[in-house]
């Protein structure tokens, strides 16, 4: 794809961001994209606009937002004091997926990573998406461990 650049997200943005990440079998049962917002994201926007280990990036192409994703950069005491960058919420609005956006988000989030100083980038992916296994694989990401979540609601 060409002509797209990656911005900060706005709090203006929420709404496009949030149906984003409701457009999948996934995202349908976990998000909330009515309007108005959910003040749930309004709150969690403004942490994340306010920690500056956190960048929510929106893609956009003829000011159109295509794409979304969040990095967080992790300081560690393990492994020297390395920081890790952690890829979460990956979506690409359903008219552009298939068009390579993913592969020039995943170089630009690892780029930003290493620009952070972070020897290591590391993201969960949901065991239900097996094609995304595949697509992370291809920049050299393994399944070198097992993760768990514990739902606190």
């Amino acid at each position: 794809m060409t002509n797209i650049s990656f911005r900060p997200a706005q709090e203006l943005d929420l709404p496009v961001i949030i149906s984003m990440l409701a457009d999948d079998k996934l995202g349908a049962k976990r998000e909330d994209a009515s309007l108005p917002v959910n003040p749930k994201y309004s709150a969690a926007f403004e942490a994340i606009d306010k920690d500056p280990n956190q960048y929510l990036a929106v893609v956009e192409q003829e000011e159109e937002i295509i794409g979304c994703l969040q990095l967080t950069f992790i300081p560690g005491l393990s492994r020297l004091g390395m920081w890790r960058g952690q890829i979460e919420s990956v979506r690409i609005a359903s008219s552009h997926r298939g068009s390579g956006l993913g592969s020039q988000m995943f170089e630009w989030a690892i780029s930003e990573c290493r620009k952070h100083g972070c020897e290591l980038v590391q993201l969960t992916t949901d065991k239900a998406r097996p094609d995304a296994f595949k697509f992370y694989e291809k920049f050299g990401f393994k399944a070198s461990h097992e993760g768990m979540k514990l739902s606190l609601d």
